[in-house]
């Protein structure tokens, strides 16, 4: 095990390491019935999530012929109050490791090696979350959409942003890092944070997994610790 090739493991929460888009969709369909919108199917929500709430939310809204005000404007604003109300309260209804993450924690830990969580959602939600299902403890820190604070521009510094992934290259000794998520985001943050990266094939990709532009590919997380030993 003392010949493992990396040193920390950095993964993005939804899509990834939990299974998390029923309790999202719920989310987002209490804001659309708020203002008034349909909602939209649960199993949709897939193709909703990476860039976080707002933009999850956004999307719907769009997809609806959009809001009066725009995304700017105070309606859109208070439906996206409102999803975060609902979503702090019910964030872990159904939201669930994937097959195989806890196992995979057990076994990169027992190799001594380090993990991160790295997500655009806010990260009170990701601790939340995590906390509730029992699966906080493997991970050296937790970084959220929020976490970096905001940039020039007003917006949280998150991913494609490559700082989130580097400041948990940094915390967790920045040796040797790669980074698994299942989105574009993900992919376009380790590029310019300069890791590997692998692609999860099973999770809310936007993308086809192998048009995503990651080190390797994986159906499921039984397959990270080969494909890592072999990148």
């Amino acid at each position: 095990m003392a010949d493992f090739p990396f040193d920390a493991v950095g993964f993005d929460l939804d899509g990834t390491l939990l299974d998390t888009f029923r309790d999202l969709g719920a989310a987002v369909n209490y804001a659309l019935s708020l203002g008034g919108y349909a909602p939209v199917p649960v199993d949709s929500a897939k193709d909703l999530i990476g860039g976080g709430a707002k933009i999850m939310l956004a999307q719907a809204v769009q997809a609806q012929g959009g809001i009066p005000g725009g995304l700017e404007g105070d309606d859109f604003r208070a439906l996206y109050k409102g999803m975060l109300g609902y979503y702090s309260e019910h964030n872990a209804v159904h939201s669930e490791p994937f097959p195989g993450a806890r196992e995979l924690v057990d076994d990169l830990a027992a190799r001594g090696v380090k993990m991160a969580v790295v997500t655009n959602k806010f990260e009170d939600f990701a601790r939340s979350i995590l906390t509730q299902i029992d699966f906080i403890d493997p991970f050296e820190i937790v970084i959220g959409g929020d976490s970096m604070g905001k940039g020039a521009d007003g917006k949280f510094i998150s991913k494609p942003n490559p700082e989130p992934v580097l400041e948990a290259q940094w915390r967790c000794g920045g040796e040797s890092f790669v980074f698994v998520g299942d989105s574009t985001y993900d992919v376009q943050a380790a590029r310019a944070a300069g890791v590997p990266v692998v692609a999860a094939a099973y999770g809310y990709c936007d993308k086809p997994p192998h048009e995503l532009g990651a080190d390797a590919v994986i159906d499921s997380l039984d397959g990270l610790i080969s494909a890592l030993e072999t990148l």
